[in-house]
């Protein structure tokens, strides 16, 4: 884990703020959903991406309706479809 020098303090409501530049280094905008991970005495934070709704995929995906779904999940649904 590389360290950054970067310290914080949580706020009386257990927050933290992530300094800007940090923020634009690793592509965090406002309102990106960070996934939290515990690792024996460490928190890591790392920027949430969702996978297809059916398979979990992470990659070949897009968005419908507000719901992910991967090219292959997809392809088999038209193929159901068409049975």
């Amino acid at each position: 884990m590389k360290s950054t020098g970067i310290v914080r303090k949580i706020d009386d409501l257990g927050r933290i703020v992530i300094p800007k530049e940090l923020r634009k280094t690793m592509d965090l905008e406002t309102k990106d959903s960070l996934e939290i991970y515990v690792e024996n005495d460490s928190i890591i934070f790392s920027k949430y991406e969702s996978g297809c709704i059916f398979c979990n995929e992470m990659s070949d995906t897009f968005e419908y309706e507000g719901k992910t779904i991967c090219k292959t999940c997809l392809e088999d649904m038209k193929k159901s479809k068409n049975k």
